[in-house]
C-alpha cells in the first residue's frame, strides 16, 4: 500500500510539470525516430533536450543494445538499472575459477583462487544500492511498467527524463529551459554516492553538450546533439546533494577522474603464506611496461570485498560501470597478482572493470570507457608506455607462462570490449598508416556492424545473442567454410578451434597488428601461431587497416626459433640464494620465412619475491634480451639473438 500511495503522489507532483513543460526544441523531429523520442520526452518532462541527449550519450552513446542489459543491469539508452534481474544470472568473480594462478610465479605455492569468495545469493531489491535500481523508480515516476522500460526505447527515454525531472524538482529548482541549471540533477542521475564522482560525471555530460555529438546508433538511426560551447553549468549545485567525500589516501590518478583509496591488505596468515600482493619499488627497481585491462564478473561491492581479502588476489584499480568511479588499491610501485604471468605482473598495472554478466549482449557504459581511458593515458604518460595493443593488453592477450598454464589463462575482457572506441578515447585512433600493399595490417572491423556468431555465452554450444565485436575469426584457407586455425597450446591433441565466446585459438582482435602472409581477393592471410591464418577483409567493408611496423623473422641459418611466455634471464645471471627460473619455451614455433610484428625489446628480468619480508626481494636482470611479438591472440617473447628485425 505505501508503494501505491507513493506512486500516486509522485504522479500528482509530476502533472503540473507536464502541463507546463516548455518545449526543448522548436521543430520536433519525425515521429518514431530516436531523435524524435528524445525531443518528445524532453518536452513532456520539462528537461532541456540537450541535457537528456548528453546524459544518454554518456551512458550508452544512444545505443539500444537490442534491449539487453549492461554489465550492471542498466537497460536502454538511458541505462535504467534493474540489477536484481541481472544479478540472477551473475557469474562467479573474475578470478574465482580456480584454474589460473593469478600471481603466476613458481617460486612460491600457487596463488589459486579455488575456494575464494563468491557472490552472495541474489539480494532483495531494497538491499541493492539506489544506483542499481533506478528502473524501479523510473516506473513509479512515469507510470510505465518496468517491463516496458526495459524493452521499449521510447519508454526507456521517458523513464530517464522522469528521473532527471524528479532530481531537479527534489533540489528545489525550476524546470528551467537553460541546460546550465541542470548540473545538480545530472550529478544526481549518475547514482554516485560521493561528490567527486557525481561532479566528474556531470562535467562529462556538459562537455558533451558543449562539444556536441553526431552518431549512427546500433539501431541504424542518426542522432545529433548540436554543440553549445557557451553553456557554463552551475557546478555549485553538487554541494547541495549531501554526498560523501571519497576516502582520502595516496591515490595516483589524473585530476580529470574521481578516485578514492581503498587499500588491498599486505598480511601474513600462517605457514609463511601471505597476500594479496608484493611490495616493490617500481619504476626504480624495474620499468612498468604494460597496462592490463580486465573485467571483474562481479558487482562493485563484491569486487571491493575481494580485493580487500588478504587470502585473495589484487590489482591496482577498480572502475565502476554506472558512473566511471575509480578506486585505487595498491601503490603503483607495488606488484599486484592479477594477470596470471609473473613477468607481466611485475611490469604492469592492472585495471578491473566492473561487470557481472556472462552473456555477450551485456555492455559497458560510456562513463566507464571515458574514465578508464583517462586513467590509462595518465599511466602511459607517467611511465612512457606506448599506446598500442602490445602494451595496453587485455587479460585475454597475456601469454601463459609455460605450456601447462596456457589452457588456464583468462579470456576477459573478451570479443565484446570495444577496443576501437577505447583507442579513440585514448587519443590514438586506429587509422591506416600505409598503402594497399602494406606488409602489416592492424585489425579493425566496424564494431557495430561486425557481428560474428559466438556460442557458449549461456550454455555450451548455444548460439549467443547477436552483438557487435572487435574480433575477427581466422581460417586455414580463404573461405568462410574452411576450418578455423588450430592452437596447439589450447588443444594439444590438435582439435579444431571453436566459435566459443571464450575460445581465443582462432581470433585476432581490434588494434592487434600482424605481418601479411598473402592476399587473395577479399581475404587476407597473416602469420599467426606459426601458420597462415585467413580472415575476410573485403575492400568495401574492411576488417583491418594497412599499417607500418617493425617485423622479425628467424635469423639466417635457423629453420625455427622457440617462443616464450615470459622473458626471464639466463641462468648465469642469478645470484646465490635466488633459484634459477627455467626459460621454458611454449609449444609453438616461429618458422623461417614467417614474420611477426615487434612490440618492444626488453632485457630478461625476474623479480624474486617469494616471502612476506620484502627486504630480501631482488630484481635479477640478465644480458639476454627479448622481443615481445604479436604471435597469436596473445603476445609472446622471442630471444633477440634468435631473430633479425626489419621494417615491415
Amino acid at each position: 500500500m505505501p508503494r501505491v500511495a507513493g506512486a500516486v503522489a509522485s504522479a500528482a507532483l509530476l502533472l503540473p510539470l507536464l502541463s507546463a513543460a516548455p518545449s526543448a526544441v522548436a521543430d520536433v523531429p519525425e515521429a518514431g525516430t530516436l531523435q524524435g523520442q528524445f525531443a518528445r520526452a524532453a518536452a513532456r518532462h520539462g528537461v532541456p533536450e540537450s541535457v537528456l541527449l548528453a546524459v544518454s550519450y554518456l551512458q550508452s552513446r544512444w545505443d539500444t543494445h537490442g534491449g539487453a542489459p549492461s554489465v550492471t543491469g542498466g537497460y536502454g539508452p538511458m541505462h535504467l538499472t534493474d540489477a536484481r534481474t541481472a544479478l540472477a544470472e551473475s557469474a562467479a568473480p573474475h578470478h574465482s575459477d580456480g584454474e589460473e594462478d593469478a600471481r603466476g610465479d613458481a617460486s612460491r605455492p600457487v596463488r589459486s583462487a579455488a575456494g575464494s569468495p563468491t557472490p552472495a545469493a541474489v539480494p532483495a531489491a531494497a538491499a541493492l544500492p539506489v544506483r542499481l535500481r533506478t528502473l524501479e523508480r523510473a516506473s513509479v515516476l512515469s507510470g510505465i511498467p518496468a517491463e516496458e522500460l526495459r524493452d521499449s526505447t521510447a519508454a526507456n527515454i521517458e523513464g530517464g527524463a522522469a528521473l532527471l525531472a524528479a532530481a531537479q524538482r527534489e533540489a528545489g529548482l525550476p524546470a528551467s529551459a537553460d541546460p546550465a541549471e541542470w548540473y545538480g540533477a545530472v550529478a544526481r542521475y549518475s547514482g554516485a554516492d560521493d561528490s567527486a564522482t557525481a561532479a566528474t560525471y556531470a562535467n562529462d555530460v556538459f562537455d558533451v553538450i558543449r562539444t556536441g555529438e553526431t552518431r549512427t546508433t546500433d539501431s541504424g538511426q542518426r542522432v545529433t546533439l548540436p554543440a553549445a560551447p557557451a553553456v557554463e553549468p552551475a557546478t555549485e549545485q553538487v554541494d547541495a546533494l549531501g554526498l560523501r567525500q571519497p576516502a582520502a589516501g595516496p591515490v595516483e590518478c589524473p585530476r580529470s577522474v574521481a578516485c578514492e583509496w581503498i587499500p588491498a591488505p599486505y598480511e601474513e596468515f600462517g605457514d609463511g603464506d601471505y597476500g594479496n600482493h608484493d611490495k616493490a619499488d617500481r619504476p626504480s627497481s624495474q620499468s612498468i611496461d604494460y597496462i592490463v585491462i580486465h573485467d571483474t564478473e562481479a558487482t562493485w561491492d563484491v569486487t571491493l570485498k575481494l580485493v580487500q581479502d588478504p587470502t585473495y588476489v589484487s590489482w591496482q584499480y577498480s572502475l565502476r560501470s554506472s558512473d566511471g568511479h575509480i578506486a585505487q588499491h595498491l601503490p603503483l610501485k607495488d606488484v599486484g597478482w592479477h594477470a596470471g604471468n609473473w613477468f607481466v605482473n611485475a611490469k604492469s598495472v592492472g585495471l578491473e572493470h566492473e561487470g557481472f554478466l556472462t552473456s555477450p549482449d551485456s555492455w559497458y557504459t560510456e562513463a566507464m570507457y571515458r574514465t578508464s581511458a583517462r586513467l590509462v593515458r595518465y599511466l602511459a604518460q607517467r611511465y612512457d608506455i606506448p599506446l598500442d595493443r602490445q602494451h595496453i593488453l587485455g587479460h585475454d592477450t597475456v601469454p601463459g607462462t609455460v605450456t601447462s598454464t596456457i589452457r588456464g589463462m583468462h579470456t576477459d575482457p573478451g570479443p565484446y570490449w570495444d577496443w576501437a572506441h577505447y583507442f579513440r578515447l585514448l587519443g590514438r585512433p586506429i587509422t591506416p598508416s600505409a598503402g594497399p600493399n602494406a606488409a602489416v595490417v592492424t585489425i579493425r572491423p566496424d564494431y557495430s556492424a561486425h557481428q560474428p556468431v559466438y556460442t557458449g555465452c549461456v550454455k555450451a554450444g548455444e548460439v549467443c545473442a547477436p552483438h557487435g565485436s572487435g574480433a575477427v575469426r581466422l581460417h586455414i584457407a580463404p573461405s568462410a567454410d574452411a576450418p578455423l586455425v588450430k592452437d596447439i597450446g589450447l588443444r594439444p591433441g590438435g582439435q579444431d578451434s571453436t566459435t566459443g565466446v571464450n575460445d581465443t585459438g582462432a581470433r585476432a582482435s581490434t588494434g592487434q597488428s600482424f605481418a601479411v602472409a598473402e592476399r587473395r581477393g577479399e581475404w587476407t592471410a597473416i602469420w599467426y601461431l606459426g601458420q597462415k591464418a585467413w580472415f575476410h577483409n573485403p575492400r568495401k567493408e574492411p576488417a583491418a587497416v594497412n599499417a607500418r611496423g617493425l617485423v622479425l623473422t628467424p635469423r639466417e641459418g635457423l629453420a625455427e626459433v622457440p617462443v616464450y611466455g615470459r622473458a626471464y634471464p639466463e641462468a648465469s645471471a642469478y645470484p646465490a640464494g635466488v633459484p634459477v627460473q627455467a626459460v621454458s619455451p611454449l609449444p609453438y614455433k616461429l618458422l623461417a620465412g614467417q614474420r611477426y610484428v615487434v612490440g618492444d625489446r626488453t632485457p630478461g628480468e625476474y623479480y624474486f619475491a617469494p616471502v612476506f619480508d620484502s627486504s630480501g626481494h631482488t630484481v635479477v636482470r640478465g644480458q639476454e634480451e627479448y622481443y615481445e611479438i604479436q604471435f597469436g591472440h596473445r603476445v609472446a617473447f622471442v630471444k633477440a639473438s634468435d631473430v633479425r628485425v626489419s621494417q615491415g
